[in-house]
């Protein structure tokens, strides 16, 4: 006689109520509209950096603006507008007001960013985790911004839902993303510790580094969070069976989180110019953040498996997931290998960074019609994981190529200096790969944009 099967634990939130649905929705807007301006930047930097293509482009200042604007929107505002559809989603109803104000408050920031490349004449520095231009509309946009996002972590940590012993999937997701807001807070913090104590005697370079840097790093443990929010998230959602339990999972997410804790200690333990700030925050981030990636990696090869289970509508977050995972793992090995001053380095993050974005995109995919649209379906869904991880598969291979010959990086144009057939190659393949990544990208924004469109005639609005 075969033993009864177990229930399986169901990895979702309930459907929210209209208003949270709402406010849900704009943040999704508000992180569809970021890509699109992103992806305008990104095609003027692929064309900057190609062989032939680059010589249109003699002015390197062209390129380091339009890189500063497409980090800024493609990375920094993205993830923190889909971090604001999932907090909303994971919040009560209550103080809806400060939600709406967090959010038009970030959507102020971001338009004053946006237009800073236009209409100012600030000079690009490239600071790690947050490139800026040193103009005063750009400044501002990006510190109303910073006022908009402290008021979405606020309101998510006061509004975070309490976790009773009755522990389930859903759960585990709300644990994860309270986590999330957790490591943002503390980002938050670090960035206000940075901005009361580097002297302001540095030059620009020196001083936006600082700045940025451990608030830049505990960033990337939100990012972190909601990716592997994500993944077990679509892992149900695509009727597959999570092999983690509630508990693991929640533990798993505990892991991620511990080593932001290390960024206060660094603040008090050094000063923020010193080695030794510096270099402990990059081991917590190489430490924290790989120990539970790997489990939950391999929890989501092991969960894919058996595709014949899964659902025939499930195809687009199958494609979203499998390309995160892979993407993410490539970047991670070849930040094992960086060394000297070049284009690998933008190679690892690029890696690590659309990781994130994959499954972001799947999951934005799985929510659609909890917003009351209408779900992805077609070819073009499935097909749009694939051809923007291949394209940044392509873009990143051609980087580490040419990272082999020496070429540096956050550069463009005349200065890149190609003179060598290994150097074009490389470069050409880069360029190659961000036209497919762009294309990828392109058709995420004419997935969703059709399924909102659907979605809202099947409802006559």
């Amino acid at each position: 006689m075969n033993a009864p099967k177990i229930p399986l634990p169901e990895y979702a939130l309930p459907l929210p109520d209209s208003a949270r649905q709402a406010l849900a929705r704009a943040w999704l807007w508000l992180g569809l509209i970021s890509l699109i301006g992103s992806g305008v930047f990104s095609v003027l930097l692929v064309l900057s950096r190609t062989p032939v293509l680059q010589e249109l482009f003699p002015d390197a200042d062209f390129f380091h603006v339009a890189l500063v604007a497409h980090v800024d929107l493609s990375v920094l505002v993205w993830f923190i507008a889909i971090a604001g559809m999932l907090w909303s989603l994971n919040s009560s109803s209550h103080a809806m007001g400060w939600g709406w104000l967090a959010l038009w408050v970030c959507a102020l920031g971001v338009a004053l960013m946006s237009l800073a490349p236009f209409i100012g004449g600030g000079v690009p520095i490239m600071a790690n985790y947050i490139p800026v231009l040193s103009d005063p509309v750009f400044i501002s946009g990006l510190l109303v911004f910073g006022a908009g996002f402290a008021a979405l972590v606020l309101r998510s940590l006061v509004l975070a839902p309490v976790l009773g012993l009755g522990f389930n999937g859903g759960g585990a997701l709300r644990f994860g993303l309270n986590a999330a807001a957790v490591s943002a807070a503390v980002a938050i913090l670090a960035f206000a510790w940075s901005y009361a104590v580097v002297p302001l005697s540095l030059d620009h370079k020196a001083y936006y580094e600082i700045l940025f840097w451990g608030g830049g790093h505990a960033l990337q443990f939100t990012w972190t969070l909601l990716m592997l929010v994500a993944w077990i998230w679509l892992i149900s959602a695509c009727g597959a069976r999570v092999p983690l339990s509630p508990r693991v999972a929640l533990l798993m997410f505990l892991l991620a989180l511990a080593c932001v804790f290390v960024t206060p200690y660094a603040y008090l333990a050094y000063d923020v110019a010193s080695v030794e700030h510096r270099q402990l925050l990059t081991w917590a981030m190489r430490f924290g953040g790989g120990l539970a990636i790997l489990p939950m990696g391999l929890a989501v090869l092991v969960a894919l498996r058996p595709a014949a289970d899964m659902r025939a509508d499930a195809k687009p977050l199958v494609a979203a997931l499998i390309a995160s995972v892979a993407l993410f793992a490539v970047g991670g090995v070849i930040g094992i290998f960086i060394s000297g001053n070049n284009v690998k380095i933008p190679a690892h993050y690029h890696g690590s960074i659309v990781g994130v974005t994959l499954a972001l995109m799947g999951l934005v995919y799985h929510l659609l019609p909890q917003l009351g649209y209408a779900a992805p379906v077609g070819r073009m869904a499935t097909w749009q994981p694939v051809f923007y991880g291949m394209g940044q598969l392509m873009h990143i291979a051609g980087l580490v190529w040419s990272g082999g010959y020496g070429v540096q990086r956050k550069v463009a144009g005349t200065e890149q200096v190609l003179s060598s057939g290994g150097e074009i190659a490389g470069m050409g393949l880069m360029g190659l790969g961000g036209l497919v990544a762009i294309i990828g990208g392109l058709l995420f924004i004419v997935v969703v944009i059709r399924a909102v469109r659907d979605g809202t005639r099947a409802a006559g609005r």
